[in-house]
C-alpha cells in the first residue's frame, strides 16, 4: 500500500508502455480490479487508486445524493483531485502520460467519464463499464477522437438504457470515438465485457 500522492493506491509496473488506470465501483477498493489487469492488457502497468468518499462505509470516488443523483460540486472537485493524482503518479512512476487508459466500473466509470469531460487530454482512452452520465459540462471539451468503450447492460436496474444513449451522444458530440457493447445482462460484469475490453485495448 502506498499512501502518498494524495490517494491510497496500488501500482504494478508493466512492460508495454501503456498504463491502465483501474477505477473500482461503489464498495470496491484498490485491490479489486488488479487481477483483471493481465487479462485485459498483458504487459500494461496498473495504477489503482482507492476512492476517498465513504457511503455507509463503502468507498466511492464522489458523493451522490440518491441512487443516480450525483453531488455535482463534489464530483467536479473529486475529478480535479484525481486528475492531480494521475499527473503526480505519472511523474513518480515514470509513466507515459500519453498512454494512460482508464478502465472504470460503475462509480469508477462515472469518475472516468468526468475526467474525459472536465480534464481532456489527461487520458488516452477509457473503457466505461456500466456507466451513467456523470454531469453536463458548461462547455463540451474537444476530445479529438479519443477512443472510448461503453459496455452497458440492457437489463441494468441501476442505469436506464436512455441514460446510456445520452452518454454515448454526449461523448460523440465532444469528439470521442465511441465503441459500444450492449449486453443482455444487468449491472454486473460478464466475461463478454472483459473479452470485448481486451480486444478493444488490443486495437488501440
Amino acid at each position: 500500500m502506498n499512501a502518498e500522492l494524495n490517494f491510497l493506491h496500488r501500482f504494478q509496473p508493466g512492460t508495454s508502455g501503456r498504463t491502465l488506470l483501474l477505477l473500482h465501483g461503489t464498495g470496491g477498493n484498490e485491490d479489486d480490479m488488479l487481477p483483471l489487469g493481465p487479462r485485459l492488457d498483458p504487459g500494461a502497468a496498473l495504477l489503482s487508486p482507492l476512492g476517498k468518499v465513504l457511503e455507509q462505509g463503502m468507498p466511492r470516488f464522489f458523493r451522490r445524493l440518491a441512487e443516480g443523483v450525483f453531488d455535482e460540486a463534489d464530483l467536479i472537485a473529486r475529478a480535479a483531485e484525481l486528475a492531480d493524482f494521475i499527473t503526480a503518479a505519472s511523474a513518480k512512476y515514470t509513466l507515459d502520460p500519453q498512454k494512460i487508459v482508464a478502465v472504470g466500473y460503475s462509480n469508477g466509470a462515472n469518475i472516468a467519464s468526468a475526467l474525459l469531460l472536465l480534464h481532456s487530454g489527461l487520458l488516452a482512452g477509457a473503457a466505461l463499464w456500466r456507466p451513467m452520465v456523470p454531469l453536463l459540462p458548461e462547455a463540451l471539451p474537444a476530445l479529438g477522437g479519443i477512443p472510448v468503450l461503453i459496455a452497458a447492460g440492457n437489463q441494468d436496474p441501476i442505469v436506464p438504457p436512455s441514460n446510456v444513449r445520452e452518454l454515448i451522444a454526449l461523448l460523440e458530440r465532444a469528439g470521442a470515438k465511441v465503441a459500444v457493447q450492449l449486453e443482455e445482462t444487468g449491472h454486473g460484469l460478464t466475461n463478454a465485457t472483459l473479452d470485448r475490453t481486451r480486444s478493444w485495448l488490443a486495437g488501440l
